[in-house]
């Protein structure tokens, strides 16, 4: 493993590159990372970097994100196929039709999209400004809001705007159990809970904070509890022990039964491939100029918000 790491900083000086990584990603590489974030600050720091290339350890849609604010920089991803069921249950032609079912409307997408959904967007959110980019829509505008159906729900009931939602959602975010939940606060009464907005209603019932995975971490550091049910990826775990060790972070089963929820996507990515990545400048993420301007716009008006 350290000759691993080694091996990856040697390869990082030479490249002049820089590593992203989500929260989601495993402790090793959130520690080898120079940014880690959620989608909203991994966007706004891929923009500003001055680095020749962009190693982003997160899933395809990030990466492609990066791609489409630093055209002239190489964006490497370690694993082509970290991708993302929110993504992949968005397909193109699908997502096109349903656009133009509704001509009259203002569309807002969610990050967690493909470059093409991007194109046929007129905003982009995370969860962490969603409800900031609905509420920057005139209220006699009507909107449609895709690919998350939860995040569009909680979204509508914050805004009180009449949104119609693309049926996507999170494979990992959908199956956390409600009972584990209930029985999580029976054992540890005094813990708050903090739940992702991408979960369904029942789950987000039992919340004392709904939001993004650094509004998350920012709750858990302003309030004086010191017990936490995190109700969104396990891999935020690490972040939040190594920040706040005096505190007790508690991970949520999923429907199964099994502590492990994981984003398989996420964890596709490892040390290894993060080497051979920098070693070989593949994968690299190529996008064609004219997608990549179409989706550059709605990214532009999201950044410009925020």
């Amino acid at each position: 493993m350290n000759d691993l790491k080694k091996r990856l900083l040697e390869l990082k000086k030479e490249r002049n590159a820089v590593i992203l990584a989500h929260y989601y990603q495993d402790k090793e590489i959130q520690e080898l990372a120079d940014f880690l974030g959620d989608s909203l600050a991994l966007a706004q720091n891929a923009k500003k970097t001055n680095a020749d290339v962009i190693l982003f350890c997160g899933v395809h849609f990030m990466a492609e994100t990066a791609k489409i604010l630093n055209p002239t920089k190489t964006v490497l991803i370690p694993d082509l196929d970290a991708g993302c069921s929110l993504a992949d249950n968005t397909p193109t032609e699908k997502f096109r039709q349903w656009v133009e079912s509704h001509p009259d409307h203002v569309v807002i997408s969610y990050i967690n999209c493909s470059s093409e959904v991007k194109a046929m967007s007129d905003i982009i959110c995370t969860s962490s400004n969603a409800v900031k980019m609905v509420n920057s829509v005139p209220k006699d505008k009507k909107i449609c809001f895709a690919p998350d159906k939860y995040l569009g729900s909680f979204v509508q009931k914050q805004t009180g705007r009449d949104l119609v939602i693309w049926d996507g959602s999170c494979e990992v975010h959908e199956i956390f159990s409600e009972q584990a939940i209930i029985d999580l606060m029976g054992k540890y009464p005094d813990a708050d809970v903090l739940a992702h907005p991408e979960c369904p209603q029942n789950i987000l019932n039992y919340a004392d904070f709904v939001g993004s995975t650094s509004g998350i971490i920012k709750t858990a550091e302003k309030s004086k509890k010191k017990e936490f049910i995190i109700v969104t990826e396990p891999g935020i775990i690490h972040t939040l022990d190594r920040e706040m060790p005096d505190k007790v972070f508690l991970t949520v089963p999923n429907l199964n039964g099994c502590s492990c929820n994981e984003c398989p996507y996420m964890k596709l990515n490892t040390l290894e491939k993060m080497v051979k990545a920098l070693e070989t400048l593949t994968p690299e993420i190529i996008m064609a100029e004219e997608l990549r301007l179409g989706a550059l716009k709605p990214l532009e008006r999201m950044l410009e918000l925020s």
